[in-house]
């Protein structure tokens, strides 16, 4: 399997674009290489059907610029965190090795979402055991990151990356989703206001931007507090 910096997992197929897709475009910009491993294939969803999905991702992934994308098969609306889910994913994660997992945020209104935060967390320490699995070589990323990006209802991000540069891109990923978003004004965490869904999309990001000062954004949270070595350097404005 190929090596890749930073490694994105969700539950669901179109998790990924929405709610990271921009940062996994800029870290392709700056050189890094990247995957995606989505946990289901969606063959529970209200609109369209896994095959669609399948084919969506596939145009999606193109779009992101990732050097794989794999599907772990999971049972849709129905993932759980158990030794059995949490040895899958180590392995899945031992094999593209990554310095970085970006995980879904640990609050969602899909129980899917929560569950995945938790499992990724789970796996990615697990994958760092070498008697788990030893055909495998063990290998635990340096840091684990959450999306913040739609659930501003329960805390603050640890930091905001700038996408202003590739949102465009970002979005037209999210747009290959079509048997999903085509006309609705809602999905996975995007909470209704009256727009369509790729307007919310466009105005949440430029939210997230404003919160650093620059047009476009999507926020993480991190367990870790965030280390700073010259406080001359510290970005954004306090006036």
């Amino acid at each position: 399997m190929t090596h890749v910096d930073v490694l994105a997992i969700a539950a669901h197929r179109d998790d990924i674009e929405l709610t990271c897709g921009g940062t996994l475009l800029t870290a392709r910009a700056l050189g890094h290489t990247t995957a995606i491993i989505d946990l289901s294939q969606g063959e529970t969803g209200t609109r369209g059907s896994a095959e669609e999905r399948a084919q969506e991702a596939s145009r999606a992934a193109e779009i992101l610029g990732v050097a794989a994308r794999i599907n772990l098969g999971f049972p849709d609306a129905a993932i759980v965190n158990t030794p059995d889910t949490r040895i899958a994913v180590a392995k899945a994660v031992r094999g593209f090795a990554p310095t970085i997992v970006i995980a879904p945020s640990e609050r969602g209104r899909h129980p899917d979402h929560r569950v995945t935060a938790e499992l990724v967390r789970d796996a990615c320490f697990i994958a760092g055991l070498k008697k788990i699995e030893p055909s495998v070589p063990a290998h635990r990323p340096r840091k684990v990151i959450h999306c913040l990006s739609f659930r501003e209802d329960y805390i603050k991000p640890t930091f905001v990356v700038d996408i202003s540069d590739v949102f465009e891109q970002k979005l037209e990923a999210v747009r290959q989703y079509e048997s999903q978003f085509a006309g609705v004004r809602q999905a996975g965490e995007v909470f209704p206001n009256g727009e369509p869904l790729y307007e919310i999309v466009r105005h949440q990001a430029a939210h997230y931007g404003s919160l650093i000062r620059v047009r476009y954004g999507e926020p993480f949270y991190t367990a870790e507090t965030m280390r700073v070595d010259d406080v001359t350097m510290l970005e954004v404005s306090t006036f």
